[in-house]
């Protein structure tokens, strides 16, 4: 592995219900200025498509091609109110509405694998830096039954041919834009993704240390 970590960040594009994604915008934000942080060999921002079929093998895609070591999953929770951190992927599918190729997917697993995956994050720093920020934290054992989870568990199990970070997890996010009737702006999601990428980076880096020296 080159000197520092691959780092992935993903969004998700619009879907059902949701015409606007912030996430989108934010893997956008990235791809026009890439942070520059110590201990990051490379950072690839990447969109995902809200489609049940289409998602693993994108997944494998990005595997393949970037191989990260740290993925950093973001979606889109309407009713949430600020950086809600999932702490458990679930392997199941439970979805109310049909994903953008109009799929609805039976209840079942996911993947091959445990009913519960933790995630793989410094959740708790990452909790702190956000706080310390002044951003609002929620926190959730439950992603929900669409995409978001579905994600999050193929991304914790290993479950897409060559898409093995050793470090993975995923957080939502709320709408965002300008008044009080939203929890921060673009910036301030800017601002509070770039503290969890830090977060991981940091993390990533002393897990990295302690595995070549032998600890």
């Amino acid at each position: 592995m080159a000197a520092g970590l691959r780092v992935l960040v993903t969004g998700f594009e619009p879907f059902p219900g949701a015409p606007v994604n912030p996430t989108e915008r934010l893997v956008a934000a990235l791809r026009a200025a890439p942070p520059a942080l110590d201990g990051m060999a490379a950072l690839r921002a990447e969109v995902l498509p809200v489609d049940y079929d289409a998602v693993g093998p994108r997944l494998s895609a990005i595997g393949r091609d970037f191989a990260p070591d740290v993925a950093i999953h973001f979606g889109l929770a309407t009713e949430c109110a600020g950086f809600r951190l999932e702490r458990l992927a679930r392997n199941r599918f439970e979805a109310d509405r049909p994903d953008n190729a109009g799929i609805l997917r039976a209840a079942g697993k996911v993947c091959a694998g445990p009913d519960t995956l933790p995630s793989g994050l410094p959740l708790e720093a990452i909790a702190r830096r956000l706080a310390e920020m002044g951003l609002p934290v929620e926190w959730s054992d439950d992603a929900g039954g669409y995409l978001c989870n579905t994600v999050f568990m193929l991304s914790r199990a290993h479950a897409c041919d060559g898409f093995t970070p050793a470090m993975s997890g995923f957080v939502h996010v709320p709408l965002t834009g300008e008044g009080p009737g939203f929890p921060f702006s673009d910036a301030g999601l800017m601002a509070g993704a770039l503290a969890v990428v830090g977060e991981c980076v940091g993390e990533g880096q002393s897990a990295v240390g302690s595995r070549q020296s032998g600890f």
